[in-house]
């Protein structure tokens, strides 16, 4: 059985069989979802998702994509969302320098106000990270007794093993499957089993074979053979390692 730390079922891409997909995952093989929130409006889809479906859980948060939409309150809200017995993890919050270098500081001051938030509500928090690699760890050293995990982590080995020394998770998506993979292979190496965790970012970075297609959990195995591969272990002993990481991270069963 697999858990999809991180796929986003609110996404308009699963307008016409949402229902669908989201019922057919657990005989496909995917036991456990987290669906993080971007915004306001998309952190309350994953929490109405999350009452629906048994096996989904939401994360809410303010994306840094989405700063510029954000309205008074929004914080507020995000806060009183988080309180939902079915919300797991601050997220999915940091900084994205690939989008927009224009407006650093404030994505900065978003970023720590919600990783001060999350430790209010001892929650753990998912950490978008693009193109913001120094800023991002700079950041986080600050929080000692802060958890999580850097979705689809894309940063060096050094970083990697900074982070993993903290404590923190380490995301692997459909990106691991291309051709281009070498720097995340590395890093997948180095990361050890109970530090990592498998994720989709659904309907985003569909995996090889599949690439180009619209995403969804169901393609974890793939992602998951990959893992096995580099790391010399079985699909099933992945899963299971990864299932385990998963659960403990958002303190789950």
């Amino acid at each position: 059985m697999y858990f999809d730390t991180h796929a986003h079922y609110d996404s308009g891409a699963f307008n016409a069989d949402r229902e669908a997909v989201l019922s057919a995952l657990p005989e496909a093989g995917v036991s456990l979802v987290v669906n993080p929130g971007c915004e306001v409006s998309s952190s309350e889809t994953a929490i109405a998702l999350a009452g629906r479906f048994a096996h989904v859980y939401a994360a809410v948060g303010i994306h840094p994509e989405d700063m510029g939409d954000m309205a008074e309150g929004d914080l507020d809200r995000i806060a009183q969302l988080a309180r939902h017995e079915k919300c797991v993890a601050i997220g999915e919050i940091g900084l994205d320098y690939y989008w927009d270098a224009s407006h650093k500081e404030e994505q900065k001051a978003l970023f720590v106000r919600q990783l001060d938030m999350a430790l209010a509500l001892d929650l753990p928090v998912i950490v978008h990270d693009r193109e913001a690699h120094g800023d991002c760890l700079d950041i986080v050293r600050r929080y000692e007794s802060l958890r999580g995990v850097f979705h689809c982590y894309s940063g060096s080995v050094e970083m990697a093993e900074e982070l993993l020394r903290r404590g923190w998770y380490l995301g692997f998506d459909g990106p691991i499957t291309y051709k281009n993979a070498r720097k995340a292979l590395e890093v997948l190496e180095i990361c050890p089993l109970d530090r990592i965790l498998i994720e989709t970012d659904s309907p985003y970075l569909t995996p090889v074979p599949n690439r180009g297609k619209r995403n969804d959990s169901r393609n974890l195995v793939y992602i998951t053979e990959k893992i096995a591969e580099v790391k010399g272990l079985t699909v099933d002993e992945i899963a299971a390692a990864t299932m385990e990481n998963g659960k403990r991270l958002f303190g789950i069963g």
